[in-house]
C-alpha cells in the first residue's frame, strides 16, 4: 500500500520542480484582499508549521511517542482566518485548527507554538494547555479555551459567550472579553448536522432574530466528508444561506487572499452589527481523518489524489510564484528548513516528563480556589425594599419553594454577576413558582426566559461562564438534561482537567426533580434517577429535603461557584416544594423559618443532618426519602425502636469520613433511597460500609423498582413508602431478636 504521508509531504516539492503547481480558482490580488506581501509569506509559513506538525505527529505515533494523530492537513487555511481577528476574540477551536492556534500565537509575542503542540502530542506533563491529559488546541493566554473530540458540542457555550459580551457591558460586571469582543467557533460539514450545532446556531439565530446583540462567527470547514460519509454537494449552503437571523458567507479556503478577504469583511460586520454570521469554508481534508483511518476502504485512489491535488499548501505556494514574492527555490526551502526544525523540536518534547501517576492526574479535576474581595452586605433598607411584597410572610415558617424563592432574591441582590436562564423563569416564575418577582426585581437581563432547548440553556450559563459571569441555569425537569448531559460531562465538566486548572465552568445548575408527585405526568415529570451525574469528576450535586437546608445550602453552591469554581447540580425535589406538614395536615412541621444571609448557619459541602440518637436503627436518606424517613421514625418511636435518621444532603461526593462516623455504634443500617435499586446511591453507601467497615452491620436497602415512573396512583406502586421504611425496619430488628435467642 501507498503511503499516503510521504506522497502528501513530497507533493509540494515535486509539484514546484515540475512547475505544476494546481492554480487558484479566484483571482483576488494582494491589494484586494488587504495583505502585504509579508504578511502572505507569513500566512504560508504558519501553513507549513501546522502540515509538518501533523506528519511529525504520525512519525512520532509509528515510534510510540505520540499519542493523536487527527490533524489539520487541508484545513491549513484558517490561518487565514486567525490573522483575521484579534487576540482577544475568544476562539472555541475543532481539532483541525493547528493552523489557526499557531497564527494567532504569532500575535502573542514569545509565544512557542511549535514546541507547546508537540508536547502535547507527546501527552508530555509539561504540555501547557492540558498538562499531558489530552491533545487539546487551547491557550488562557491566546483566549482559546481547549476542546477535545468535540461533535460540535463547544457551539451552545460559543453563544453563551458571544450573548455574554453585551450582557456583561449593560450589567456593569468585571467581564474577561472586551465589549466589541466577537466569538468564534469552528466545525465541520459533517459536525454540522449535529443536534448540538443546529440547536446553538438556531439558538443564535433566535437571539438575533429579536434584535438581541449576538456576536458570533460560527466556522463551518466544509471538506465534504465525516470520517467515511461524504457530505452532500452543496447542502451546507442550502442549510445555512437563507436562515433567519443568520448572516452567510462563503469562501474558498484554498485560497488565502479570499480566505483573508471574507474573514476580515466577516470580522468587521460581525464586530459591528453585532449579529451571528456562518463563515462556509471550502477546505479539502488530506491524510484520512485519523492516523489509524485507510481511505482506501472507502475511497478510490483517485478520489484521495484529486484531494491532494487541492493541497491548500500548493495553493499557497502558487500564489507567492504568481505574485513574485518567493520563488521555487525559496518556497522549498522554507519548506524543508521548517520540517527539519519539527523534527529537532519533536525529539526534545518526547524526551520531557510524563504523567507518572494518578494523583498527578486528578490534580486538574477540582479547579483552584479564587482570592475575592470581601463582599459587602446589602443594608437594611435596599433588604426591606427587596422583600416589600413579602413583608408580612417574612416572619412566618415557609416550604421548600418559597425559601428558594427568597434565598434567590438575597443572592442575586448580594452578587450582581449572578444571570439566571431557562424555561418560564421570567414572569411566569417557573412552572413551580420557585422564580416568582425574581424578573420583576432585577430584569429580564438577569432573569432570562430562554428557548426551549436544554443544551442552549446549559451552553449559555458555560459560555456567560467563560466571561465572567455567574450563570444558574433551571433546567424544568430532571427528565430534560438528558437531552443536553453532554453539556455538563464533556465540557462544563471537564475544562479545568484538560486545561489543567486554567478554565473552570463555575455555575449552579438548578433541576426540579426526583418522584412522589402524586402521578402527575409519569417518568418525564417524575424522572427518579440522578445516576447521570453521580460518575462525572469534580462534580458537585446538592438535594436539600426542606427549605431551611436549600437556603443555606444554595448560599453553599454559590459560594463554591463563585469561590472554588466549582460546577454545582442542585436538585430539588419537587413534591416538596409545597409540603407544610409532616406527620399531620395542619402540624407545620415541615415549614420552616427564613434566616437572613446575616444571620447564616453555613452548611458547609458534605455536611449532613443528624435527626435524633436512638441506636436501635441508622437509617440514611435523602430528598423525598429523607421526608418518609422522618415519618417512619416516628412510628418506629411509638413501638419504642429508636433510631437515627441521617439526611446526606450532598450526593455527590459523598462525605466518607462523616458517614463512617455517624454510622459507628451502629449494628443496623437501613439505607432509603427512592431512586432505582439499581445504579442508585444505596449501591454506592453499602460499597462504602463493606469495604471499610467489613461485618460490623447489618445493611438494608429500601429502594425504588427499577422501573420507569407510570401515571397517576400507580406511579407509589413503584416508589418505597413510609410503611416499607417501617416494615424493614421491624423485619431487621427481629431478624436479630431471633438470631440473638
Amino acid at each position: 500500500m501507498l503511503d499516503r504521508n510521504a506522497i502528501v509531504r513530497h507533493n509540494l516539492l515535486r509539484w514546484l520542480e515540475e512547475d505544476n503547481l494546481p492554480q487558484p480558482v479566484l483571482d483576488v490580488s494582494l491589494a484586494e484582499a488587504g495583505l502585504t506581501e509579508t504578511q502572505l509569506v507569513d500566512l504560508f509559513e504558519t501553513q507549513v508549521m501546522s502540515r509538518h506538525l501533523d506528519l511529525q505527529s504520525r512519525q512520532m505515533q509509528k515510534q510510540g511517542k505520540s499519542f493523536y494523530t487527527i490533524g489539520s492537513a487541508g484545513h491549513e487555511g484558517n490561518a487565514a482566518i486567525a490573522a483575521a481577528l484579534r487576540l482577544d476574540d475568544m476562539a472555541f477551536l475543532h481539532y483541525r485548527s493547528g493552523a489557526f492556534a499557531i497564527q494567532r500565537s504569532k500575535q502573542k509575542p514569545g509565544s512557542t507554538p511549535l514546541y507547546d503542540m508537540l508536547l502535547s502530542f507527546a501527552a508530555s506533563s509539561e504540555d501547557p494547555i492540558s498538562g499531558g491529559r489530552h491533545k487539546v488546541i487551547g491557550s488562557h493566554e491566546l483566549f482559546i479555551p481547549p476542546q477535545t473530540s468535540t461533535i460540535a458540542s463547544h457551539l451552545p457555550k460559543a453563544m453563551g459567550a458571544a450573548y455574554s459580551v453585551a450582557l456583561n457591558k449593560k450589567l456593569g460586571t468585571d467581564a474577561k472579553l472586551p465589549d466589541d469582543a466577537v466569538v468564534v467557533c469552528s466545525f465541520g460539514d459533517a459536525s454540522a448536522n449535529h443536534s448540538t450545532a443546529q440547536g446553538a446556531i438556531n439558538a443564535a439565530c433566535w437571539a438575533a432574530f429579536q434584535s438581541i446583540p449576538m456576536p458570533l462567527i460560527f466556522i463551518c470547514e466544509d471538506n465534504g466528508i465525516g470520517i467515511s460519509t461524504a457530505t452532500p454537494q452543496g447542502w451546507i449552503h442550502a442549510n445555512f444561506a437563507n436562515r433567519a437571523g443568520l448572516e452567510y458567507r462563503y469562501c474558498d479556503g484554498l485560497n488565502l487572499l479570499d480566505t483573508y478577504r471574507t474573514a476580515k469583511q466577516a470580522a468587521d460586520w460581525v464586530r459591528k452589527r453585532r449579529k451571528p454570521l456562518f463563515l462556509h469554508v471550502r477546505t479539502v481534508r488530506l491524510l484520512g481523518h485519523a492516523g489509524s483511518d485507510s481511505e482506501f476502504a472507502y475511497r478510490s485512489q483517485a478520489a484521495i489524489e484529486a484531494s491532494e491535488r487541492q493541497d491548500p499548501i500548493a495553493h499557497s505556494a502558487s500564489l507567492l510564484l504568481s505574485n513574485k514574492v518567493m520563488t521555487a527555490g525559496q518556497i522549498a526551502a522554507l519548506y524543508l528548513q521548517m520540517e527539519s526544525r519539527i523534527a529537532r523540536i519533536s525529539e526534545m518534547a518526547a524526551a520531557r516528563p510524563k504523567l507518572t501517576n494518578a494523583t498527578q492526574i486528578k490534580a486538574s479535576i477540582v479547579p483552584p480556589r479564587l482570592e475575592l474581595p470581601k463582599l459587602e452586605k446589602i443594608d437594611k433598607s435596599q433588604r426591606d425594599s427587596l422583600f416589600a411584597h413579602e413583608k408580612h410572610n417574612l416572619a412566618k415558617p415557609q416550604h421548600l419553594a418559597k425559601l428558594i424563592n427568597w434565598a434567590l432574591l438575597d443572592l442575586m441582590a448580594q452578587h450582581k454577576e449572578i444571570v439566571m436562564c431557562g424555561e418560564d423563569i421570567g414572569r411566569k416564575g417557573g412552572v413551580y413558582n420557585v422564580t416568582a418577582k425574581l424578573c420583576d426585581k432585577f430584569g429580564p437581563s438577569r432573569v432570562i426566559n430562554t428557548l426551549l432547548d436544554e443544551q442552549s440553556i446549559l451552553g449559555m450559563g458555560i459560555g456567560m461562564a467563560h466571561n465572567g459571569l455567574l450563570p444558574i441555569p433551571e433546567i424544568q425537569f430532571l427528565a430534560y438534561v438528558h437531552n443536553a448531559e453532554d453539556q455538563i460531562r464533556g465540557e462544563a465538566a471537564t475544562l479545568p482537567f484538560f486545561s489543567n486548572g486554567q478554565y473552570a465552568n463555575p455555575m449552579v445548575i438548578r433541576i426540579a426533580g426526583l418522584a412522589y408527585q402524586k402521578g402527575f405526568g409519569g417518568h418525564f415529570h417524575n424522572d427518579n434517577s440522578f445516576a447521570v451525574f453521580r460518575d462525572i469528576p469534580g462534580l458537585i450535586l446538592a438535594c436539600p429535603s426542606n427549605g431551611a437546608d436549600a437556603v443555606e445550602m444554595l448560599r453553599e453552591s454559590v459560594r463554591l461557584a463563585r469561590e472554588e469554581q466549582r460546577l454545582v447540580v442542585f436538585l430539588e425535589p419537587i413534591a416538596l416544594y409545597m409540603k407544610k406538614d409532616l406527620h399531620e395536615e395542619g402540624d407545620n412541621l415541615w415549614s420552616f423559618p427564613y434566616v437572613p444571609p446575616a444571620e447564616a448557619k453555613p452548611i458547609a459541602l458534605g455536611e449532613l443532618a443528624v435527626h435524633g440518637s436512638g441506636k436501635d436503627l441508622c437509617i440514611f436518606s435523602y430528598g423525598n426519602g429523607y421526608y418518609l424517613s422522618r415519618q417512619a421514625e416516628r412510628q418506629l418511636a411509638e413501638q419504642g425502636i429508636q433510631c437515627t435518621v441521617i439526611d446526606l444532603r450532598w450526593l455527590a461526593p459523598l462525605n466518607q469520613d462523616a458517614i463512617l462516623q455517624q454510622v459507628a455504634g451502629h449494628q443496623q443500617v437501613l439505607i432509603v433511597d427512592e431512586c432505582r435499586q439499581t445504579a442508585s446511591i444505596s449501591e454506592a453507601l453499602v460499597t462504602m460500609l463493606s469495604e471499610n467497615q467489613a461485618g460490623m452491620h447489618n445493611i438494608q436497602r429500601v429502594c425504588a423498582e427499577d422501573c420507569f415512573i407510570p401515571l397517576g396512583s400507580a406511579s407509589y406502586e413503584v416508589l418505597p413508602k413510609t410503611q416499607d421504611i417501617v416494615d424493614a425496619a421491624l423485619s431487621m430488628l427481629n431478624k436479630t431478636i431471633r438470631e440473638a435467642s
